[in-house]
């Protein structure tokens, strides 16, 4: 079952942010947000930040589990059609299979640093990400639920 929209009746779905920002700190050594503020506030600042951060689940065919403002506006989408989405969908056929051979490689390694690519919107928009951050998400008993990414660049394409 896809997440609510995150807003304040949820806490911004403080829950699945934590598990963001605490994969991210395992992981990469390096905090999403500051590391000082409480979840609520820090599920707050994610979906408001001014960078890209979603992530999608486990599955062989990963459906996207989350997406803050920014990446909504990128890929043109509303929550409840992202939260239905397959993420291979994020981009065009041509690049879907170097995009699952660098998922395979976040699985196997953890994360992935300095990542680029082209990403397209629904409605066709074509944009390049740079510099990304993907990483496996892991719980607390050290099970894989999905793996999330971040970036902070992107340029128009055409």
């Amino acid at each position: 079952m896809p997440l609510p929209y995150p807003d304040p009746s949820n806490d911004f779905l403080c829950d699945h942010a934590r598990l963001l920002r605490t994969s991210h700190r395992h992981l990469t050594g390096r905090d999403l947000i500051d590391p000082g503020v409480d979840d609520r506030e820090a599920a707050r600042r994610l979906f408001a930040a001014p960078f890209a951060l979603l992530s999608h689940t486990a599955d062989p065919d990963p459906i996207l589990t989350y997406g803050n403002r920014i990446v909504l506006d990128l890929f043109e989408l509303d929550w409840e059609t992202l939260t239905r989405m397959p993420s291979r969908l994020t981009a065009e056929a041509p690049d879907r299979e170097a995009r699952a051979r660098l998922l395979a490689q976040v699985t196997a390694n953890g994360f992935i640093d300095h990542y680029s690519g082209v990403r397209v919107s629904s409605s066709g928009r074509r944009f390049r990400i740079e510099s990304a951050v993907v990483w496996n998400l892991i719980d607390q008993e050290g099970r894989q639920l999905g793996q999330a990414a971040t970036f902070e660049h992107w340029q128009p394409l055409g």
